[in-house]
């Protein structure tokens, strides 16, 4: 049998991944003061011992405006490197590579955790730290919404230090441990926000054409490469397509400026400027609703691909790469409800009979119940599961 892609090495600069299982970034909103608790090494490190291959973390902020709410993890300031360092041994540990994605909230900032509503955060929640240094910033004096605040818009001579602050960010990422590191420029958060028609309404270098729309993320992009190491690989995840004035041919003509810019990777997901969720759309229940987007840009910009949204099962994430449509695909409420669905994939393709890939604590065991679950067990109940009668 041939070996499954989803299982087969990848090598992207001198960073070797066991496999093309990733962990998607997923906000946790559970920091202290922007902090990592224990929470954070709990769940990376379930994904690391559960057989991803890239375990990101989530959107860490590159400066305190950029919190979207008060649980989030931050990376402006060196205190926060020790409690990130702890996460990148413990996932390096189980055999797999630490990630973590930075951004910038922009105006989807100062908001309450998503079930606690998304409503405008005051002064005076119990969870709040220093109010005066949280600014509500954006490209334009646009809301994200008619319930959100009317953020101020960047003043010009702002933005240098505003760049600046990712490249400080991706600096600190390299002393915590990490060997990717993916910029987040999706989803109406900032970048994204820098780069839509809808939510940059500016007249000056960063605003207008879509050359200067996509000036500040080429900036970005630049400030960190050069602050990150050259051996290690560089992510940016893109909103392709979003419904409102953004989409796929802009995405690819960035992308193509991306990598000349030193990203290697293009993670492609979608939507975001308007507050619905593209999760909302009847297109978003189909599976793999997103790949589209990396099969175009893998094919049009010339670069390494990572596709998203609804990819559930493990012959699904084989065809995707075996067609060619992306190079990575990343998982992230499928490995929410298993985390074990990287291990659980390699045993239904064939990849990983003996439970080697996993850690010992796990693979022993699960190798002895391989061998002996089942023995004597009818073949219609095997597996756990009843068959139809015949």
């Amino acid at each position: 049998m041939t070996k499954p892609l989803l299982f087969t090495p990848l090598q992207i600069r001198s960073v070797t991944l066991k496999n093309r299982v990733v962990l998607a970034p997923m906000h946790q909103y559970a920091s202290n003061q922007g902090f990592a608790t224990d929470w954070h090494l709990m769940n990376a490190g379930k994904y690391a011992a559960g057989g991803c291959g890239l375990v990101m973390v989530e959107s860490t902020k590159v400066e305190r405006r950029g919190c979207g709410t008060v649980g989030d993890l931050g990376l402006w300031k060196d205190d926060f490197i020790p409690g990130l360092r702890r996460i990148t041994d413990f996932i390096r540990a189980r055999n797999a590579v630490p990630a973590i994605q930075i951004g910038h909230s922009g105006r989807k900032a100062r908001l309450t955790r998503p079930w606690e509503g998304q409503q405008p955060l005051t002064a005076d929640h119990p969870e709040m730290f220093d109010w005066e240094g949280w600014d509500l910033v954006a490209p334009s004096a646009i809301a994200h919404s008619d319930r959100m605040p009317v953020p101020r818009a960047f003043a010009r001579a702002e933005i240098p230090d505003l760049v600046t602050h990712w490249g400080e960010a991706a600096a600190r990422a390299d002393k915590a441990g990490f060997d990717i590191l993916e910029i987040h420029g999706a989803h109406g958060y900032l970048i994204h926000q820098f780069l839509s028609p809808e939510a940059n309404r500016r007249n000056d270098a960063y605003g207008g054409s879509d050359a200067n729309r996509m000036r500040f993320a080429l900036e970005v992009a630049e400030c960190v490469r050069a602050n990150w190491p050259d051996h290690k690989p560089l992510f940016m995840r893109l909103s392709c397509e979003d419904d409102a004035g953004w989409g796929p041919e802009q995405s690819v003509v960035l992308a193509r400026e991306l990598k000349a810019k030193g990203v290697d990777v293009i993670d492609c997901s979608g939507g975001g400027i308007l507050e619905r969720s593209p999760m909302d759309s009847v297109r978003a229940r189909e599976y793999g609703y997103q790949v589209p987007y990396a099969e175009k840009i893998r094919a049009e910009a010339g670069i390494k691909t990572m596709a998203v949204g609804h990819i559930v099962h493990a012959d699904q994430a084989e065809a995707i790469l075996r067609a060619g449509r992306a190079d990575l695909v990343a998982l992230a409420r499928e490995l929410l409800y298993n985390p074990n669905w990287a291990l659980d994939a390699a045993q239904k393709l064939g990849a990983d009979p003996d439970f080697a890939t996993v850690p010992p604590a796990m693979g022993w065991w699960l190798g002895k119940r391989a061998k002996s679950a089942f023995q004597g067990v009818p073949s219609t109940y095997q597996n756990g599961v009843r068959a139809a009668a015949e």
